[in-house]
């Protein structure tokens, strides 16, 4: 009996490994097929390293795809094709080669791929940033640049990020009194999303001292790390279904902390508006709400694009802002030079005001200069040829993924002088700009996909790091030098500080 039992497991063990087996093979032999398919149907791809079956290229990601991206195009050049899994991808790392993608093939790039990460919830298919560019992402779109971000309104509302940014102050004079130290990142991030939440919902949205703020930050920063992922359900859509990483359920966990929240408010706003007495508060919340009332949204669609505003506004200026105070910290000539500009311009005596920020260029050059070697979304949001095109001699197949890599091109030699180096001298009487009109320098994008919030993101990183620098000195905890700060960075969508900047405001002199 025992003998037979051995017999049959034995049996069995071969039947798993002879199916196993031809699983394998079968796999293999698609792949094949397939690749051979695709390289007699798209004449010549870009050039790049020769994929290895089933997996392609994408061990050659790393944990940094935006570095180990930049040191593979030296190799294959500043437009490059890698096969990832089942996904053909062509990245660019150039300022000409972007300028080819976002500009003259603008239209037929403009799809979106979306990442299995965003289907959570399906956040993917209310957001403007995971749509493709069809009839509701220009409602969206329009509706972004008509009632939320016009120069208008941005105007109209100074005086909100004035007392915003003073808020800030008054938190950091505090610390100052007491000699603390200071998360600069966090203190960033409560003004940010404060501003945004005055601006949506007339309200403040978290207290700066309560633990609402950390789980705010927390199911934020959670967004923008797993969408920016490497994700098997991506490169082997037939995963899917199974979410090996776990990062689809880790998504909708996200999502929910925030729609909880802002479900809450929503509540409040529809029975505000429901007293015959009480008057329309006219901020964005309203706009959403007279568009659900047209039935042209519904409450799922407010939530996934309230969680879409406030996520990408307060993560990217947030981390801007601590990049740059960094910078600041790690070269102390360039700190004193940018305080030296406040004083003498501003005086000792008076706040900064947004309107004194086109009388600052070298704080306009240290924004610049951060953006530049600090990109908030390295690679931008992953595009999707929607047609087949051509560049340089090149074949560009319907459906591939391109990324644009925006953290290359502000390091490209060719570009930059000396270009790992804080130098915002550069940008001194140079007439770059970073609105999508120089491809040397894009942090936000270009074409019709640009980043809508660019406008009200420049205006309050700009006034938020010269109040900072306007109002106090800055130092390093004790035992911490210059050359002592770990300025390595976290990937996700957006780039992150991998370890959060602490530093102790002192009473400017």
């Amino acid at each position: 009996m025992e003998r037979d039992r051995r017999d049959r497991k034995k049996r069995e063990n071969m039947d798993y490994s002879t199916l196993f087996l031809w699983i394998s093979l079968a796999w293999a032999f698609i792949h094949i097929v397939l690749l051979a398919k695709e390289k007699s149907s798209a004449h010549k791809l870009p050039p790049g390293p020769i994929p290895l079956p089933i997996i392609g290229s994408l061990f050659k990601l790393g944990h940094k795809p935006h570095d180990s991206l930049a040191r593979l195009a030296k190799i294959y050049g500043p437009i490059m094709t890698l096969r990832l899994g089942r996904v053909l991808t062509v990245i660019a790392s150039s300022a000409d080669m972007a300028k080819e993608v976002l500009q003259k093939n603008d239209q037929a790039l403009s799809g979106r791929t979306v990442v299995d990460a965003v289907r959570a919830q399906n956040y993917h298919e209310s957001t403007m940033g995971w749509q493709p560019a069809n009839s509701n992402w220009r409602k969206l779109r329009m509706m972004y640049n008509t009632q939320m971000f016009t120069a208008q309104r941005l105007d109209a509302n100074q005086a909100l990020r004035r007392q915003k940014v003073q808020e800030l102050i008054a938190h950091m004079r505090q610390s100052c009194l007491g000699g603390q130290v200071v998360d600069i990142g966090r203190a960033a991030f409560v003004t940010t999303l404060n501003l945004l939440s005055n601006s949506i919902f007339s309200v403040d949205l978290v207290n700066p001292s309560s633990e609402s703020v950390q789980e705010f930050k927390d199911a934020v920063h959670g967004i923008m790390e797993e969408a920016g992922k490497p994700n098997l359900s991506d490169y082997f859509p037939l995963l899917r279904p199974l979410d090996p990483l776990g990062i689809r359920r880790r998504m909708t966990a996200h999502f929910k902390k925030l729609y909880q929240i802002f479900d809450k408010m929503i509540d409040e706003r529809l029975q505000f508006r429901a007293s015959s007495e009480s008057p329309r508060m006219n901020d964005f919340l309203d706009v959403l709400l007279d568009q659900s009332h047209e039935n042209e949204l519904s409450r799922s669609d407010i939530n996934a694009l309230l969680t879409e505003i406030f996520s990408a506004g307060s993560d990217t200026s947030s981390s801007t802002i601590e990049w740059a105070m960094a910078e600041l910290l790690r070269n102390p000539n360039v700190l004193a030079k940018a305080r030296s500009e406040l004083i003498q311009t501003i005086g000792s005596e008076h706040q900064v005001e947004e309107s004194d920020i086109a009388r600052l260029p070298y704080i306009q050059a240290i924004v610049k200069e951060t953006l530049r070697l600090h990109p908030p979304v390295p690679l931008l949001i992953p595009h999707r040829a929607e047609t087949g095109v051509e560049i340089c001699g090149c074949t560009i197949p319907r459906h591939t993924q391109v990324f644009v890599n925006v953290w290359a091109i502000g390091r490209d030699p060719s570009i930059w002088r000396d270009p790992t180096s804080f130098k915002p001298e550069r940008f001194v009487g140079s007439e770059i700009d970073l609105r999508g009109r120089d491809f040397e320098l894009m942090p936000f994008g270009a074409g019709r996909r640009i980043c809508p919030g660019l406008p009200l993101g420049l205006r309050m990183v700009n006034l938020m790091l010269a109040s900072l620098l306007h109002s106090f000195g800055w130092k390093l905890p004790d035992g911490v030098g210059p050359q002592d700060m770990d300025m390595s960075d976290k990937f996700g969508i957006t780039l992150q500080m991998a370890v959060p900047l602490r530093a102790i405001p002192v009473q400017a002199v």
